[in-house]
């Protein structure tokens, strides 16, 4: 091939160089595109922090907040979205310090748009202020999260998508991120929220909170719960921080006539916690965070306990099989966590099935048992028939399947690959996978390592074929 001469290939070079069109800025994604909730969370940035700023008083119901958010572009961003229920008003919003114009869209789309685009690759803080008076939010399958009001403060929870009631956030599970939280309240009233306890200051007749979550964390497992309680902080025997704390008004009963019974909580919480905590440290590895507690509140109009990041919140007070599900959440489901919500097995599954191995090794009752029982009782038509994998819908998100034939599924696997095969499968998924979010066929790829078998087949007729397997088949 013949050659150009050098001053000739440079002089077009430098044509070219000045013709070519300068990087075009596009807007951020709407959603993050999950099969359940395709507009949940946002496209073109990734949150590295979220520092929330609450002032709340439960009479009236008003929250008042100031979020900054600290992220990184993914492309190239002439806008972006942030996660916020219009019941929140925003009255302000900064992009690097300057006035951003804001608008609404959608059911939780906060729009915003920065003086200048912002490069890929370049970091940028948002502040959001904003206030409103909180509201549950209403799932498909009609159960409730968000800033669920009590009757002294508010029960939060956000499992699956209720964290854009009370805070702008990129509200998918694959944006982990740490919080810091500072939450100013009546004084008399408790604010237990994520992570480890900074201060608390009070006043003119107010406290603010200040708690800090250093590791990363999925937005929906976020919490500010407040409101009266009686609290114990300290230090497990293992030297873990330990905050728990039980409102007083707290009743295993739906009716609020009934008596209250907050020591019988504080036996439950003081005796399971430890007990699970000991053995699922000993079976999965260390405990993932910098602390660990309970928050048992009286939120008669919850129905369900939530697993958020490093204590858990009980709607009620809680059987011991609900702390030891709790607990276990902690590893599978918080520190490894699903990426996206058709894989909630993945939590579900693994935490039903450490109830499982707990009764197993403290009392008795044999894993593979509780999974026969199941099995033999399992007739057509069951719930059971429909494969955890597969549930058809986020109304369904949380069907029984989901718990019981996920944890059958795991309990089918360690018959089948052996104990030390099997444990030391549940070990590598959360050492792999700690702090991050893996699917179905990621534990599918660690089983096979950790078993030197092929289990495509075993995985599709236990997570994802509807009706009962059939002997052998697996």
């Amino acid at each position: 091939m013949r050659h150009r001469p050098i001053a000739l290939a440079g002089a077009l070079a430098a044509a070219f160089a000045l013709a070519a069109p300068a990087a075009a800025f596009t807007p951020g994604a709407p959603g993050a595109g999950d099969p359940y909730y395709p507009f949940a969370g946002n496209g073109g940035y990734d949150v590295s922090h979220y520092d929330l700023d609450l002032t709340f008083d439960r009479t009236p119901n008003t929250l008042v907040g100031d979020a900054e958010i600290e992220a990184r572009a993914t492309q190239d961003l002439s806008r972006f979205n942030l996660d916020l229920r219009p019941f929140m008003v925003v009255s302000r919003v900064e992009v690097d310090g300057s006035r951003a114009t804001f608008t609404r869209e959608g059911e939780h789309e906060l729009v915003i748009t920065p003086r200048k685009g912002i490069r890929r690759g370049k970091k940028f803080e948002v502040e959001v202020q904003y206030a409103g008076t909180p509201e549950p939010v209403v799932d498909p399958d009609h159960s409730i999260e968000g800033w669920v009001p009590t009757h002294d403060g508010a029960f939060v929870v956000n499992e699956p998508q209720g964290s854009p009631g009370w805070y702008p956030v990129n509200d998918s599970p694959k944006d982990k991120a740490t919080f810091d939280f500072e939450v100013d309240v009546p004084a008399g009233i408790e604010v237990i929220a994520n992570g480890v306890l900074e201060g608390r200051k009070t006043k003119r007749g107010r406290t603010t909170w200040e708690w800090e979550e250093r590791d990363p964390m999925a937005p929906y497992l976020a919490t500010a719960t407040n409101g009266e309680f009686e609290t114990r902080f300290g230090r497990t025997l293992g030297g873990l921080l330990e905050y728990n704390a039980v409102d007083p008004t707290t009743r295993r009963s739906l009716d609020p006539a009934s008596t209250p019974e907050p020591a019988l909580a504080w036996e439950r919480i003081e005796s399971a916690q430890p007990n699970a905590l000991r053995l699922f440290s000993e079976l999965y590895g260390p405990y993932p965070f910098d602390a660990i507690g309970a928050i048992v509140d009286y939120a008669p109009n919850v129905f369900y306990s939530l697993e958020s990041q490093g204590k858990a919140n009980y709607w009620r007070v809680p059987p011991e099989s609900t702390i030891v599900h709790e607990v276990a959440h902690q590893w599978f489901g918080n520190a490894v966590t699903l990426e996206q919500w058709p894989d909630i097995w993945l939590n579900e599954g693994f935490a039903t099935w450490s109830e499982w191995i707990y009764d197993e090794r403290t009392a008795g009752v044999t894993a593979q048992s509780v999974f026969e029982e199941l099995y033999n009782g399992w007739e057509a038509g069951s719930y059971l028939d429909v494969p955890p994998g597969d549930v058809g819908g986020p109304e369904n998100l949380f069907a029984g399947t989901v718990y019981d034939r996920g944890a059958m599924t795991l309990q089918a696997l360690r018959v089948k690959i052996g104990d030390a095969a099997f444990f030391r499968t549940l070990r590598t998924w959360y050492a792999r996978y700690r702090y991050g979010n893996a699917t179905t066929a990621d534990f599918v790829e660690v089983a096979e390592g950790a078993s030197g078998q092929q289990l495509d087949q075993f995985f599709q007729i236990w997570i994802y074929t509807p009706g009962k397997p059939a002997q052998g088949s697996w």
